[in-house]
């Protein structure tokens, strides 16, 4: 087994999605968390990051010039403790393509629907609104456009008549918590590859994902 592939996962609020790829039986294994990276002071990402004793920074777009200048203080943290994947894991700020530059197939992000449908940031309450009895879980590579790089693995969530935005987005999470940990695993184990939007994800007797 190689040595784990490390990251830096980025974050703006709770962290759940951090949490579970802290829980995760491959952490430590097929990768470790060599930062977290938060862009507010007070997001509770940061706490679960001091209690599994891993390191953090945070770095505040109000202390840049621009999204430009955010994103290269991102990448230069993320370059700084040798991490060559971020995971975007519930992180709301959108990196210039500055970060596309510099870790090329190397950002991965995390979205609440089955994209193409439903991209941005209001993805729950557009799926209800639309009327649709599917809507699910993306995890994709980050290109130069928002919610719209090549796909690694999805999976669907139903959407019930009496669904409000909060019961769907819960349902949505357990997924996220479980596939995003897999994908991550499973680039920190060199299973996935990337053709220009095909990615094809290697299947083995104990990884079946996508």
């Amino acid at each position: 087994m190689p040595d784990p592939l490390p990251i830096a996962v980025l974050i703006s609020g709770s962290g759940s999605n951090l949490q579970a790829l802290i829980d995760h039986p491959d952490h430590g294994r097929t990768y470790r968390i060599a930062l977290v990276l938060s862009e507010y002071d007070d997001a509770f990402g940061l706490e679960r990051a001091a209690r599994a004793d891993l390191p953090a920074a945070v770095v505040r777009y109000a202390d840049h010039a621009d999204r430009t200048a955010f994103t290269s203080a991102v990448c230069d943290a993320v370059e700084a403790v040798g991490a060559s994947l971020m995971v975007l894991a519930g992180f709301m700020r959108i990196l210039s393509p500055t970060a596309i530059e510099r870790f090329p197939n190397a950002i991965v992000n995390v979205h609440p629907a089955l994209l193409p449908a439903f991209p941005g940031a209001h993805a729950v309450p557009q799926a209800i609104d639309h009327g649709v009895k599917l809507t699910g879980v993306t995890v994709h590579f980050v290109d130069e456009e928002v919610d719209h790089g090549p796909i690694i693995a999805q999976e669907p969530v139903a959407v019930y008549g009496d669904d409000d935005v909060e019961s769907l987005h819960h349902r949505i999470q357990a997924v996220e918590h479980r596939l995003l940990p897999d994908v991550v695993s499973a680039i920190g184990a060199g299973h996935v590859t990337v053709d220009g939007r095909i990615v094809t994800v290697a299947r083995t007797p104990e990884r079946v994902i996508g």
